[in-house]
């Protein structure tokens, strides 16, 4: 009888994206068909990748039979599975929502052409970040990351779209040097570049070195105040579906390798901790402040983004004064439930723009249309964004909260306070306009219908919502195979 192999779920999620990046460009009038397909496939097997890890822990491949210390592993663990089943998830609602954008002869070619194979090169450069245990291998992604990121950037052609992508180019160049050069700090060190090597690595100035330089370079592609200047236009400026992925899943990759380091390099320093701290809340205060007098729908959630970054790295400003062990659940769900919510506002804003025709905040009372399904996505997003009950931004700051309050750090209580209120303050601008009628008008604005393009926006929204209420199966799951510390 012919035995048949077990599928590699691990290999597979890199590889099959992969795959359809080069199919879609090949075939650019299938492009939809072939991304869409590709993402489903991608999604499936993610899952697949989630349940094997749900039922025998973590998941190590060393690619080629050949693993660390000079090959290179692959491995999934629970929190690992958890981002990589939030990729494939949230971009598998944008394709879906990209199809009414780029799919139809009203998109110019080059959108219909190229968004597919991009979006797969990206999503195959995200898992291998979310999978690598090898610090090159890191790089070698983020550079995949950043080149499909800079493509979507530029993908509407503007001469606006064109400035902040190259804007955007020469901060991922920089920022990706600076973590190479951390990387050569490391082999020279150690010889060696695999997270197991590093765990057992004893103090050194070199390493500290390197972890500096590491730290420094991700924090320039995480656009952390005050290395920020990139961000607000990139974002601002793709197309919606292309801002939906750059918000929600491309400044993930980063967050989660400054993360990772703080376990797998040395124990951060309390320099390093504070400045940390200072700078995240530098982002907020700054973030919120030029969300405040943003005049465009998409710049404001843009400029909400270096907020909410801000606050991950208050979170990770805690985790390296309490050590990671416990204080990571934090910073995880706040990455979570920003990567959700972000997707469906930046769709959300898109759809908003589509139907009045303008995404000027001021004038958003004076359509006679009335976009409500996407109007009442951006809400349930914002929710979410704010922390409001039960969403899962909630989940993130509540475990912020209570741990700075079991630890005594009362100052980092106050900024996620502030924080909340200054968001608060940003996005009411919104939904009080979504809400407000044009009193020179005689008869209420017209409420669109149903379209399919609401859909994933609103699904992604309910998401975010209501998965604050299964946040504690969620850290469950991301505990498994103990990414951070406690048993083997």
């Amino acid at each position: 009888m012919i035995e048949i192999p077990a599928i590699d779920w691990l290999t597979a999620v890199v590889f099959t994206p992969l795959a359809g990046a080069i199919l879609a460009f090949l075939l650019p009038r299938q492009a939809h068909r072939v991304g869409v397909g590709a993402v489903m496939l991608t999604v499936l097997m993610a899952s697949a990748l989630v349940l094997q890890v749900l039922t025998e822990g973590a998941v190590v491949t060393p690619l080629g039979n050949w693993g660390a210390p000079l090959g290179i592993d692959l491995r999934a663990d629970g929190l690992s599975a958890t981002l990589l089943a939030m990729t494939t998830g949230v971009g598998l609602l944008v394709s879906l929502g990209a199809l009414d954008s780029y799919a139809h002869h009203r998109a110019p070619e080059r959108m219909r052409r190229y968004f597919w194979p991009l979006w797969l090169l990206l999503l195959s450069g995200l898992n291998g970040v979310y999978l690598s245990t090898d610090l090159f291998n890191l790089y070698v992604m983020l550079e995949v990351i950043s080149l499909a990121a800079v493509g979507l950037t530029v993908l509407s052609g503007r001469i606006e779209a064109v400035r902040a992508g190259l804007e955007y180019m020469y901060a991922s160049i920089l920022g990706a040097l600076l973590f190479l050069l951390g990387v050569g700090f490391v082999y020279l060190e150690l010889g060696r570049l695999d997270f197991a090597g590093l765990l057992a690595a004893p103090p050194s100035p070199a390493l500290g070195a390197a972890l500096a330089l590491m730290v420094a370079g991700l924090a320039l592609k995480t656009a952390l105040f005050p290395l920020h200047v990139w961000l607000p236009q990139a974002h601002a400026n793709a197309t919606a579906p292309a801002s939906a992925l750059l918000s929600a899943l491309v400044v993930k990759a980063s967050l989660y390798i400054v993360l990772r380091l703080a376990q797998y390099m040395l124990p951060l320093s309390e320099v390093l901790v504070a400045l940390i701290g200072v700078l995240g809340v530098g982002a907020i205060l700054w973030g919120s402040i030029q969300a405040l007098r943003a005049e465009r729908l998409k710049l404001l959630v843009a400029w909400s983004t270096v907020a909410q970054i801000g606050l991950v790295f208050v979170a990770f400003a805690r985790a390296g004064a309490d050590g990671v062990a416990e204080s990571w659940k934090a910073a995880a769900l706040l990455m979570l439930a920003h990567a959700i919510a972000k997707a469906a506002m930046f769709l959300a804003a898109g759809r908003i723009k589509e139907e009045i025709g303008h995404d000027r905040i001021r004038e958003l009372d004076r359509s006679p249309v009335r976009p409500t399904l996407a109007q009442l996505s951006f809400a349930l997003a914002a929710i979410s964004l704010v922390g409001l009950p039960p969403s899962l931004g909630f989940a993130g700051k509540w475990i912020l909260m209570e741990g700075a309050m079991n630890s005594g750090y009362w100052h980092w209580i106050a900024v996620t306070m502030i924080a909340t209120m200054l968001s608060v303050a940003y996005f009411s601008r919104v939904l009080t306009g979504f809400l407000r009628f044009d009193r020179q008008r005689t008869t209420v604005g017209e409420h669109q219908g149903w379209a399919l393009a609401d859909a994933a926006p609103l699904t992604l929204a309910l998401c975010a919502l209501g998965l604050g209420l299964l946040a504690a199966p969620i850290l469950a799951f991301m505990n498994i195979g103990y990414p951070f510390g406690g048993a083997p």
